[in-house]
């Protein structure tokens, strides 16, 4: 199948801008991702300000669920990762949470992307004048172990509405109906 039928604009609206105020074009595309489905992708950029917005949305929910994957030699981290704007991911072994917020995105990644995000998102915190250098490097050093694959973590996505998931040809996630 190539790439034209694979993804479809199905939506074209205007919004907001939530840092700016200007209105901007938001585009919704229907895009079947191999061994998963059907997902929505919701783009959008500002003109003004250069605000972006990114989501993702399964166009069938599940019910909610904890995704658990585990993490353990190299290439586990080629796995596939579905990410909704309302989910939360941890990462116990990193000391890693990820909180959804008021402008939260959705994105299609790998394991190993969030890693290298994490890791951007904590050199950043390091370069702040209050940050404590001692326990920076400790973690930048952990991060950059799991980035290498030199220790093993487990990714835990808490979904509830059940649309995010991790997927890879090596080994299939652990899943657990979430509470709500």
């Amino acid at each position: 199948m190539d790439e034209e039928k694979k993804i479809e604009e199905i939506a074209t609206y205007i919004s907001t801008c939530p840092v700016c105020k200007k209105t901007f074009v938001v585009k919704d595309y229907k895009y079947n991702v191999p061994y998963y489905g059907d997902v929505i992708i919701t783009v959008a950029e500002c003109e003004n300000c250069g605000y972006k917005y990114r989501d993702v949305l399964v166009a069938s929910g599940n019910e909610p669920r904890k995704v658990v994957y585990r993490v353990e030699e190299p290439g586990d981290d080629n796995a596939l990762l579905i990410k909704n704007s309302t989910c939360r991911i941890e990462i116990p072994e990193l000391g890693v949470s990820i909180e959804p917020g008021a402008y939260s995105q959705g994105y299609i990644t790998t394991v190993e992307g969030l890693i290298l995000d994490v890791i951007e998102v904590a050199d950043h915190l390091c370069r702040q004048e209050n940050s404590p250098r001692e326990k920076c490097n400790e973690v930048k050093d952990l991060l950059e172990k799991a980035r290498k694959n030199e220790t093993p973590y487990t990714v835990i996505i808490y979904d509830n509405i059940g649309v995010c998931d991790i997927i890879s040809s090596r080994k299939k996630p652990v899943y657990e109906k979430l509470n709500t």
